[in-house]
């Protein structure tokens, strides 16, 4: 399967909840997102799409709007971009 990669620096404490705390962390291994280590988070196409389905109480949901797609931890937002090195490759 091909899939687009979403990156983007959010800080090791919240990298390390996103990935191992919040409820799309407990999803099967494609819809999870991943610490990529020093602050850094990437979401697959599933991923992102499980993770838009929060709700704007709950930490790690999305907007998308003029200013970007961002990932929400209380009223911090933090910017994800579409990593053009990693997109389109096959995923296990």
């Amino acid at each position: 399967m091909q899939d687009d990669v979403w990156t983007g620096e959010v800080g090791p404490e919240n990298a390390a909840w996103l990935a191992t705390e919040s409820r799309t962390a407990r999803l099967a291994r494609e819809y999870r997102p991943v610490d990529l280590g020093d602050g850094r988070i990437r979401y697959s196409t599933r991923a992102l799409g499980a993770a838009r389905e929060l709700g704007e109480e709950e930490d790690g949901y999305f907007t998308d709007d003029a200013e970007g797609l961002r990932v929400w931890i209380g009223d911090d937002a933090f910017e994800l971009e579409l990593d053009e090195e990693d997109a389109g490759r096959p995923r296990p």
